[in-house]
């Protein structure tokens, strides 16, 4: 643990924008975010095979989580853009007891999320990027890309910390103020259409809202 700490305060200071945390989420940040990864409770008989992603795992504080919540046939991809993120979870997947129990049926993938095949699709998308560290067009990009690859029915489960845009819009230049609120009102959005959960999670460094939404391909305009 106190490794996965230091690599991702070094990435931190590294590359904030894409980081955009000085820790890895809490364990109660990673239950909550992997809450719908088995489903919502409303299938009957045999649960169906899962496919899940999981994107900006980081060190795999989530991760952990997900893979307890897994079926035991369903598929895990991790899409992970920072290098050293990528060696380091590799690791846990040849190492870690927990992590190579269903190293079989993971993948870890090298790449941007925008960069997944067409015809992908996922039960449950599970995401840990920093939002609000984007250009608005980056967060519509992103936003679109996981309503093209979630399954119909899918979950999105994603964080953002609270108070997060109006205490950074305090300190925040003209320009930077306005791309914070054309964030905002993307999310808002997305969250007043869609979203059937939000839970706070007040035990993390620092507290965040985690979103719950299940939108339908083509849904989201």
């Amino acid at each position: 643990m106190l490794s996965d700490h230091r690599l991702f305060l070094q990435q931190y200071f590294r590359d904030f924008h894409a980081t955009g945390a000085i820790a890895p989420s809490s364990r109660w940040l990673a239950a909550a975010l992997a809450r719908f990864v088995p489903g919502d409770g409303r299938q009957s008989g045999v649960t169906p095979l899962r496919h899940i992603l999981e994107v900006g795992p980081g060190t795999g504080a989530v991760t952990r989580s997900i893979i307890t919540a897994l079926g035991p046939e369903d598929r895990l991809d991790l899409v992970e853009l920072n290098g050293s993120f990528v060696e380091h979870l590799h690791h846990r997947f040849r190492k870690e007891p927990d992590f190579v129990a269903v190293s079989d049926r993971v993948r870890v993938l090298h790449q941007k999320v925008e960069d997944l095949p067409p015809e992908s699709a996922y039960h449950a998308i599970v995401s840990g990027l920093p939002l609000n560290n984007f250009a608005v067009a980056e967060v519509e990009q992103i936003l679109d890309t996981f309503t093209r690859l979630l399954a119909p029915g899918g979950t999105l489960s994603f964080f953002e910390y609270v108070a997060v845009r109006p205490a950074r819009a305090m300190v925040s230049g003209a320009n930077d103020r306005q791309r914070l609120r054309g964030i905002g009102q993307r999310l808002g959005d997305l969250l007043g259409k869609h979203e059937f959960r939000r839970e706070c999670v007040w035990r993390n460094l620092p507290p965040a809202w985690v979103h719950h939404v299940r939108i339908r391909p083509g849904t989201l305009s």
